[in-house]
């Protein structure tokens, strides 16, 4: 049975445009990972969202997307619409923020207690090179070799979520008011009858393990003695007062790599994190481990979270305790994690009431799988005259993979880069029907694209920094992803 009943679909629609309904079934012998691999064999451009907190824990929900809508392309202010059984349809768009705004604010929808928090929305990628549609400076970005478009964003109004707690899942379908509410409401029981079967007539199939070595090959898009010299330059701009902190990075790439999900599933047991994504659509898949938030809205509260500061757990208990009084006591690291937070707070008081922008937690430590982060917390109250997007796109990119003052530093990357980031230092989450947004810093991210896996990484330089030590931190911090897809090339 569908919940909430139709009569009362009924009245919610005397204040809202779009209302979700649910079906909920026991799925105790069902994992995640099953679930997204059943539905994705029986529906188009799927995606999944998953989180693990600093303790280990699992969020409550997974969610897996299933069946787009339509899907929303954008690149140099031109959005293709792509749906299903229509010719595909261009629009000239020189607000984006104002334009996606709109879709979300056509599919107003009330939230739940006691059911999953995303019930639909637009589910997908911003590009680091947005920032180039409102700072008019960034114009000479180096070359985009990719062609990846500046946002890529599905709109979802089918989402089956796995409940950790209950071991349920939760088919979650979306009536909007425009439509025949009997006629709509008969085709979401239909809908529902037709997910259950599906998953009650799914037959996992166990790989075999492969025994052979891994063969794969990192190469990177510019040579060790290219980045340290990226560095020194950034030191002499450091030096001369243009900026105080800058994030240069390198991008690495693998020919041939093993099945995408594959390596999600590797990420997901190997770097569990507060925001896992993968999806795969038209040319492309992304996999996701990023431990840190862009920002998030939700009921007027915009929070930022800035992660800078990281040292590897200890194999004890004392050497864990050792590890985070050196990363406390670090002074390069408060300095530039101080940078970090003034920056989060200056970009959050561009959409936030006056005075209400605060620091909740001031350089706590965060411990995950293999390393403990210094991490901040910085909120504020969303103007009354500003979307949410308005406050993702005041945040995006993070100061913490561009630098400070933000738009100086990232003048210096396009001139120090020899390639466009875009997915990287961008942002992968949601834009939710009821109004809330969740975004995470796409870091810690494979990119699959022309039989090829990509992964970037950086590290922030300031005056004092050691550039053979900054090449080293960017070689480590895409060593998680990379070891993810050597153990995915053995499934």
């Amino acid at each position: 049975m569908l919940y909430p009943a139709i009569e009362q679909v009924k009245e919610l629609f005397e204040n809202y445009k779009t209302v979700p309904v649910f079906y909920e079934l026991l799925m105790d012998s069902c994992t995640p990972i099953q679930l997204f691999n059943c539905l994705h064999e029986a529906y188009d451009d799927c995606f999944i969202l998953e989180s693990v907190d600093n303790k280990d824990q699992w969020g409550r929900y997974s969610y897996v997307g299933i069946d787009p809508k339509c899907e929303y392309i954008l690149d140099k202010h031109v959005v293709t619409v792509k749906e299903k059984g229509k010719a595909d349809e261009t629009v000239k768009v020189d607000d984006p923020i104002a334009f996606f705004s709109e879709i979300i604010e056509g599919h107003k929808s009330p939230r739940f207690n006691n059911y999953p928090k995303l019930t639909g929305g637009l589910i997908g990628f911003f590009a680091y090179d947005m920032i180039r549609y409102f700072e008019k400076t960034l114009c000479n970005p180096p070359e985009d070799d990719l062609k990846l478009p500046d946002a890529d964003l599905h709109l979802f109004e089918k989402i089956v979520a796995y409940d950790h707690l209950s071991n349920k899942a939760v088919i979650i379908l979306n009536i909007n008011k425009s439509d025949d509410l009997e006629t709509k409401y008969k085709e979401c029981e239909k809908i529902c009858n037709e997910v259950v079967e599906t998953l009650r007539n799914y037959k996992p199939v166990m790989k075999t393990p492969k025994t052979m070595e891994d063969n794969i090959t990192v190469k990177s898009n510019i040579t060790k003695e290219h980045y340290l010299a990226n560095v020194e330059k950034a030191k002499e701009y450091i030096k001369e007062g243009d900026i105080f902190q800058i994030v240069p990075s390198q991008r690495f790439e693998i020919d041939n790599p093993p099945d995408s999900f594959d390596v999600y599933r590797m990420l997901r047991s190997t770097n569990p994190s507060p925001y896992l994504y993968y999806f795969k659509h038209n040319d492309y898949a992304v996999a996701g481990a990023s431990p840190e938030m862009l920002v998030s809205v939700e009921n007027r509260t915009v929070v930022t979270r800035p992660i800078a500061g990281t040292i590897k757990r200890g194999a004890t208990y004392d050497e864990d305790i050792h590890n985070e009084q050196q990363l406390l006591n670090d002074p390069k690291e408060r300095a530039e994690h101080t940078m970090l937070v003034d920056l989060g707070r200056n970009d959050i008081g561009k959409v936030s009431e006056f005075g209400s922008v605060t620091v909740t937690d001031m350089m706590i430590v965060e411990r995950y799988s293999k390393v403990m982060h210094l991490v901040s917390n910085v909120k504020g109250t969303l103007r009354e005259d500003k979307k949410p997007l308005d406050a993702l796109m005041a945040v995006l990119p993070a100061g913490t993979l561009s630098g400070a003052p933000k738009v100086r530093a990232m003048e210096i990357i396009d001139e120090l880069e020899t390639t466009k980031r875009g997915l990287y230092g961008g942002t992968v989450g949601y834009l939710a029907f009821d109004g809330s947004l969740d975004t995470c810093i796409a870091i810690r991210t494979v990119l699959f694209k022309n039989n090829k896996a990509y992964i970037q990484a950086g590290g922030g330089v300031v005056a004092d920094s050691v550039p053979e030590n900054e090449y080293q931190e960017s070689c480590n911090k895409a060593m998680a992803v990379i070891n993810a897809i050597k153990e995915a090339s053995k499934l």
